[in-house]
């Protein structure tokens, strides 16, 4: 009897720095242009959201563009929108894209300016591309505030 080989899925490869550079600025400069075919078309259908200024996770792409029509319907838009202090970290079928972003948006009811950080997780498909499969976004804390007592006032 001979054995018959077996064979074994490869593991997926990581993808290069590059290409999650590239993948996460085009969601952002689709962001910053308003571009929602664009924007949206970074992220895959069950892709999951999570926005601090919102009460719940937004558990797909379809229910994340429903409150973005919402906002537009508002009078929502970008009017900027700088990406800075990125870090990408690779692994095996994926990457975390991380970065501070400062967000100008023009409202109903004026603009509005604010400093968060997001992540950006990404799934490497099988031609190689990457599709984001979790954005969250997190305030940037006042540490204007935080760094107020002189270090001689600190407890060891």
């Amino acid at each position: 009897m001979t054995e018959k080989s077996i064979p074994v899925p490869s593991a997926p490869s990581a993808p290069s720095a590059e290409a999650v550079e590239r993948a996460a600025a085009a969601i952002v400069d689709a962001f910053a242009a308003t571009d929602t075919a664009a924007y949206f078309a970074g992220f895959a259908a069950d892709a999951s959201f999570v926005f601090h200024p919102e009460s719940h996770r937004l558990n797909s792409r379809a229910e994340y563009e429903a409150t973005w029509n919402g906002w537009l319907d508002d009078g929502w838009s970008v009017i900027d929108c700088v990406s800075s202090d990125p870090l990408i970290q690779t692994f095996p079928g994926g990457a975390v894209f991380s970065h501070t972003v400062d967000t100008t948006v023009e409202t109903g009811e004026g603009r509005e300016s604010y400093r968060e950080r997001e992540s950006i997780v990404f799934r490497r498909l099988g031609d190689g591309d990457l599709i984001a499969i979790h954005e969250h976004l997190s305030p940037v804390p006042d540490t204007a505030e935080a760094d107020t007592t002189p270090a001689a006032e600190v407890a060891p």
